[in-house]
């Protein structure tokens, strides 16, 4: 990949991974529509470092906290609010992985296409919106039940279907349940880092095992960019959600999705 290219995808990586707005469905277009060769395994790894010590730094406190409070009571009778929010970090991240694990070569094989990223773009994005105007919002993060915890989660799985958006289902859910919006967006955020945490890992045995060369340029580049644009975008979005809304994301969505369906019927 030439320097340009490599910043691009980055910046997209770091950018899509926590906005509601599907990063598989902007990852296929530079090779959609403008030609560009595949990055690679290497650099998936690295973009995704990237993002995960983004989301671990961004929420250091959080997780600091949440981590001490668990090991002290988590497994006691008498929980705190961040001992029984740590749980359902873990609740919530078992549907991914056994979803995950089951269908990943189903997903890959049938559901890596043009149309379906463009489908599950628009149809998700209409049900970011209907959430959005039609739930609650009277929740906190620290209200959340563990039956909200396990919808959430559900959705969370839904996502290895390409351009249904990780960050965006479970936003979607966390609004469904009755969360705020800065809420429905921390929740989806704390439970991102142990699913990039698991799919970096598993990219990198993957990558152990490919007899390929490393372009350790790229990955340098790839890893720093991918950081800097999903710090912002976390600290960005946090601070505008709850004045904005979902609304300029869904309007992108739709916007997005329609591009993808007129690149592949005309």
């Amino acid at each position: 990949m030439t320097l340009f290219e490599i910043i691009i995808l980055a910046i997209i990586q770091g950018l899509t991974e926590f906005l509601p707005i599907s990063s598989s469905a902007h990852l296929i277009l530079p090779s959609e529509v403008l030609g560009w060769n595949d990055q690679g395994l290497a650099y998936d790894v690295a973009v995704h470092v990237g993002s995960l010590l983004a989301v671990m730094i961004y929420f250091r406190e959080d997780i600091w906290r949440l981590a001490k409070a668990w090991f002290s009571s988590g497994l006691s009778a008498n929980q705190t609010q961040d001992s029984r929010l740590a749980w359902w970090i873990i609740l919530g991240t078992l549907p991914a992985v056994m979803f995950g694990f089951a269908l990943k070569d189903i997903i890959e094989i049938y559901t890596r296409s043009a149309l379906v990223i463009a489908t599950t773009t628009i149809g998700f994005g209409l049900l970011l919106w209907y959430a959005d105007s039609r739930a609650k919002q009277h929740k906190t993060i620290h209200q959340i039940t563990w039956k909200n915890t396990l919808f959430i989660g559900l959705a969370q799985a839904v996502a290895i279907i390409p351009g249904t958006s990780r960050s965006g289902i479970t936003m979607t859910a966390g609004l469904m349940m009755g969360l705020d919006r800065e809420s429905a967006a921390r929740f989806s955020f704390l439970l991102s880092i142990p699913v990039i945490l698991g799919a970096g890992l598993l990219k990198t045995l993957d990558l152990l095992q490919s007899p390929n060369v490393i372009d350790w340029y790229a990955l340098l580049f790839g890893a720093a960019f991918s950081f800097v644009s999903a710090y912002a975008c976390i600290y960005l979005f946090l601070a505008w959600i709850a004045k904005i809304g979902m609304l300029p994301f869904v309007i992108y969505r739709l916007i997005l999705g329609t591009a993808l369906l007129l690149f592949v019927f005309v």
